[in-house]
């Protein structure tokens, strides 16, 4: 995966809270927009809100730390994002962004950008305020995504898989497909609560890696704003294993054999191995969001 060395990256885009510990917030689990979150939204372990990590506990105390605002110091050009954990996540926001933008335009919609907001340990939210515990995962509450860079060490070290920076970019664009699925007010078919391999909750997940499969198709060709070139110049096969490889990693049936030694589908909320990765190339094969309806 490589990024053009000189195009400007637009951190506008990512707002770097790591180091720091901002307002929780007091969002109730169990219901509206916390209850949401707590079921489905990015959240790949597939456990319960308590163990999620999200509360409705208190304030936190507000910023500690200098480090804030970091990616907005160090990451100005693709060269950084070729070179930084960081500021690749900058590059492949700017390019998702990019993509879905035109998508939009050209279905004659209007695409409303969302930030990825870094963090590390907790941060609050208006869906709760959440810890590390609980993965890459975005918000319709304020329609935000939420990572924390350390969980793509878990992703090799606790998922088994293979890693990679496009593995890191199928996980920022499945989050961002969440954002188009709250754009088109598709979500809200996920707050039934229900579970199990044909649930909403597992196509709503499903739908998503289809999403970023098709930004994936598209993002050698998706122009930057800033040059009018594609911002990611290079995506090869290698990249797109890379990507499959961390998408059957977080498959139910994987975490669950992993973690209990068994497989329960009727608690499934994301999916199997299988089904993410079949999705995810349907997407990456077609190119076209109309084929990505997990609903039918």
């Amino acid at each position: 995966m490589q990024f053009d060395d000189d195009a400007n990256l637009d951190t506008s885009e990512v707002q770097d809270v790591r180091g720091s510990r901002i307002p929780g917030g007091r969002a109730t689990i169990g219901g509206g927009v916390a209850g949401l979150i707590a079921l489905l939204l990015g959240l790949f372990l597939g456990v319960g809100p308590d163990e999620l990590g999200l509360s409705s506990g208190g304030d936190t105390p507000g910023p500690t730390s200098s480090s804030l605002q970091q990616v907005q110091q160090t990451c100005r050009t693709g060269r950084d994002a070729n070179t930084r954990d960081d500021c690749r996540i900058v590059a492949v926001v700017n390019s998702v962004q990019d993509y879905w933008t035109d998508e939009f335009r050209r279905r004659h919609a209007t695409y409303t950008p969302s930030p990825t907001v870094l963090f590390g340990g907790r941060v609050g939210t208006a869906c709760g305020t959440a810890s590390s515990a609980v993965g890459p995962f975005y918000c319709p509450g304020d329609r935000k995504v939420y990572l924390d860079l350390g969980f793509f060490d878990d992703l090799r070290t606790k998922f088994g898989a293979t890693g990679g920076p496009f593995a890191q970019a199928y996980v920022v664009a499945h989050e961002y497909g969440h954002h188009v699925q709250d754009l088109m007010g598709v979500l809200g078919r996920s707050q039934d609560g229900l579970t199990g391999a044909n649930s909403n909750s597992v196509r709503t997940e499903l739908q998503a890696d289809c999403y970023a499969g098709v930004w994936a198709r598209h993002a050698t060709t998706t122009p930057d704003e800033s040059t009018g070139r594609p911002l990611i110049t290079r995506l090869t096969p290698a990249d797109i294993r890379d990507g499959l490889n961390a998408a059957a990693a977080v498959g139910d049936d994987r975490i669950q054999q992993g973690s209990q030694g068994r497989v329960t589908p009727d608690t499934w909320t994301h999916g199997s191995a299988q089904q993410r990765q079949q999705w995810f190339e349907q997407g990456y094969r077609t190119g076209d969001m109309d084929r990505c309806d997990t609903f039918r």
